[in-house]
């Protein structure tokens, strides 16, 4: 647990990084803030229900960049990928500005 924790601060410096996911993150970014893409609490994203088909595409191609980080991130750490989703969800999710979607209780709310 206390590896867990000593790794928590690098969870979304790991997870979101990379040249490769540059590109993603920028539309990323500019699909959250159109209401479009939220952040869920197992550290993907989701589709807002109304958001255009290219929105869940988006959230496809984020959430593949993602578990594969979230992969690498638990064999460096020797955890399970389900503690490093649960862990960058939480992150994910207390920094999502207000405005923006996450999901809650099943339910996508503004925050």
């Amino acid at each position: 647990m206390k590896r867990m924790f000593a790794a928590a601060g690098l969870v979304l410096a790991l997870a979101l990084s990379g040249p490769a996911l540059a590109p993603a993150q920028d539309a990323l970014g500019a699909a959250k803030a159109a209401g479009q893409i939220g952040e869920r609490p197992d550290g993907l994203v989701g589709a807002v229900p109304g958001a255009p088909a290219a929105a869940a595409q988006l959230a496809e191609q984020v959430n593949a960049q993602r578990i594969a980080r979230y992969r690498e991130i638990a064999g460096s750490n020797g955890t399970s990928v389900d503690q490093v989703q649960a862990l960058a969800g939480k992150q994910l999710i207390e920094r999502t500005p207000a405005g923006q979607y996450v999901l809650s209780g099943g339910r996508w709310v503004r925050k």
